[in-house]
């Protein structure tokens, strides 16, 4: 698989891939305005496509959806588990309190403030089938919350983000769309095939987004109209963007680290907080019953729920529900899958399905048991049908209503308040870093910060223009039809990525036998200097003195010969502390050896003075060599030039190995 191809050189001040850039940036100005223009044709339209895919491809979506929950768990339970989403050496960016939070802030959290409390109640008072107020249409209610918010809507999540973190971090290719098609259609994912892909990829991000933005503020509007009598209107409601994108864009433009991290972990913090208060203002004992058997009562119906198409019982229901969170979960695809895939670097395949999978499930079923369970106790045990009342009414204000009957009601309301904005604060700032990268070509890790400011203002704007023109009914609705088409390409994605992998567990049989030290028979390493290598640790210099010297004298050498054999090999060395030979096999997968001077910080029986500074200078380096997979954990430091050609020759003979075993 080839590394991705270089872009022309453009100036510092802006890198961007300009057929997405432009393409992207004019249909979203066609779409924006026809949905301002013609709001009312527009949602019929729209509507009459949505229609359609509920009535006549609701099983696919169904099937769909099933089949990528089988994809990323047979995945993990196999022997692709153990690859890693990068080279071989590579080590998580980000500690797992920082992961969790990311995924869990941009994947659904903001749905959680308003359904947590509302749909448990809606389910229960109206119910697909049976009667409803009773402790049935409970218990089937809260099953069927877990079923739209559980590992389904991940699964979706993880499709998307397993296949672009595995090409772009362990093969190279740009962290966009278009790279999951590699296998299948190979160089020309950098023609028009890939740009329209991630068009398609940037214009769902930004209307997804945009939508959710518009929607929210009118939610965040009822919530302070009902808290502080804040007038409810679209002046009140275009403020609340212009602010939520200021602070978007302030998250945005200190990155990813900077920004997005920290919001992300304090909305994890304040959730927690509410999640607790709840537990212990409710009904406690009784919460930790529903918990367990809301759990139970998931896990041993989630085969019959997952194809439950309600066939022999026609009814609308599946379609204002179970068909909608799909298409909506399948529309934010792009957007969420990339950013997961973005924070995930360096994890294993069975590492990111579990984390994915389960952690922010695991945190969602918490939060809907206590939630919904103490709504649906307020309605059917104490009485209080006016809660269920609100809900139906009007969901923006039904957590507010909730915590009426809790008590420290207006602290509560106010911290969920803050939740609720700072949760469209990662959305938002989320959405904006994604677009920036689909539309710089996935290339650039540090794009310029007008770029950044750039798509973040947009997301308002659109936002804003669609709330004042009565269009934001009709973007929601074409994105979720929208989800159809992209289902066929997640589809073709999981087929790219099955077959990249097979690629990589024949390889990987196929180097299983590396040898930790040269296959040389002559001129054997007496055992004292043997020990000696064995125990003493150069510096850096030192390593650098061996790579350029013999191992560059031994690379140049296996290169000259493999040319005059009319096959294109090159030897090249960086500042970065490494020298590396690369063999061109034209169509079919590239032969790379590289040595590195990798930094090792001495074990501490060496060491008597174990502070930072004395470590530090005390550190010793190792020439490891590095393979097109990453660092093949093994030393050549010492060895002799006809040693190091030896081993490129053993890992190169492998490498014909695994090409004639793939041919």
């Amino acid at each position: 698989m080839s590394d991705m191809q270089n872009t022309p050189s453009q100036p510092s001040w802006i890198k961007v891939n300009p057929p997405v850039f432009i393409g992207a940036g004019g249909l979203c100005l066609l779409f924006v305005l026809y949905a301002v223009l013609m709001p009312e044709t527009a949602e019929t339209l729209f509507g009459s496509i949505q229609a359609w895919v509920v009535h006549s491809a609701g099983w696919f979506y169904v099937l769909a959806v099933a089949l990528f929950l089988i994809f990323v768990v047979v995945l993990a339970l196999s022997d692709y588990g153990r690859i890693k989403l990068g080279p071989d050496h590579s080590e998580p960016d980000y500690s797992y309190l920082s992961w969790f939070a990311m995924l869990f802030s941009a994947g659904m959290g903001i749905g959680l403030m308003f359904f947590g409390v509302a749909e448990p109640v809606m389910h229960t008072m109206t119910p697909p089938v049976g009667d409803p107020a009773t402790a049935e249409a409970a218990r089937e209610a809260m099953r069927i919350t877990f079923f739209h918010w559980g590992v389904h809507a991940w699964a979706i999540y993880a499709v998307v983000a397993l296949s672009l973190a595995y090409f772009a971090f362990r093969h190279k290719l740009p962290l966009t769309i278009r790279s999951a098609f590699y296998p299948l259609i190979g160089e020309r994912i950098y023609g028009p095939i890939g740009h329209a892909v991630d068009i398609f990829a940037v214009l769902g991000t930004l209307f997804g987004v945009a939508t959710s933005l518009g929607f929210g503020v009118m939610q965040v509007n009822a919530g302070l109209n009902y808290l502080f009598d804040v007038e409810i209107g679209t002046g009140v409601q275009i403020a609340l963007i212009a602010g939520i994108t200021v602070l978007a864009t302030v998250s945005v433009v200190l990155g990813l680290d900077g920004g997005i991290r920290r919001v992300s972990e304090l909305n994890l913090i304040l959730a927690v907080v509410l999640l607790l208060f709840v537990l212990a203002a409710g009904p406690t004992v009784y919460l930790l019953q529903t918990y367990v058997q809301n759990v139970g009562h998931y896990l041993s119906g989630l085969v019959d729920t997952t194809f439950k198409l309600y066939a022999y019982e026609p009814t609308g229901w599946i379609g204002g529900w179970t068909l909608f969170y799909w298409g909506w979960w399948i529309a934010w695809s792009p957007f969420v899958g990339m950013f997961i895939a973005r924070v995930s670097r360096g994890r294993t395949i069975r590492e990111f399905v579990v984390g994915v999978l389960m952690v922010p499930v695991g945190f969602t079923f918490l939060w809907m048991t206590f939630f919904g369970n103490t709504a649906i106790h307020m309605v059917l045990e104490q009485g209080i049908t006016q809660l269920a009342d609100a809900v139906a009414a009007d969901t923006s204000v039904a957590l507010f209503q909730f915590f009426e009957y809790l008590p420290l009601t207006t602290i509560a309301s106010i911290v969920a308040t803050v939740l609720v904005i700072t949760f469209f604060v990662t959305s938002s700032d989320s959405g904006s870093l994604v677009v920036d990268m689909l539309t710089s070509g996935g290339t650039e890790e540090d794009t310029p910060v007008w770029q950044r400011i750039f798509w973040s203002v947009t997301e308002g704007v659109i936002a804003a223009a669609l709330l004042v023109a009565g269009g934001l009914s009709a973007l929601q609705t074409a994105t979720i039809a929208s989800a159809l088409p992209f289902t066929v390409v997640m589809l073709l994605m999981c087929w790219g990525l099955l077959r990249a992998l097979r690629l990589e567990i024949v390889k990987r049989v196929s180097l299983r036998d590396a040898m930790l030290a040269p296959r040389v028979a002559h001129n054997p390493v007496p055992w004292e200097k043997r020990l000696s290598r064995i125990i003493r640790q150069p510096n850096r210099e030192e390593v650098l003195a061996f790579i350029d010297g013999t191992v560059q004298q031994a690379l140049q050498r296996v290169a000259g010969e493999i040319q005059q054999k009319n096959i294109e090999a090159v030897v090249n060395r960086d500042d970065k502390d490494r020298l590396w030979m690369s063999v061109n096999h034209g169509e079919e997968m590239d032969f790379f050896y590289s040595v590195h001077a990798r930094p090792y910080t001495p074990p501490t029986f060496v060491m008597r003075d174990t502070s930072k500074a004395r470590g530090d200078k005390l550190r010793y380096y190792r020439a490891e060599v590095y393979l097109k997979e990453g660092g093949q954990d093994y030393d050549i430091m010492g060895w002799t030039e006809e040693q190091v050609i030896a081993d490129v020759l053993d890992q190169y003979e492998k490498h014909m190995h695994f090409l004639n075993a793939v041919r």
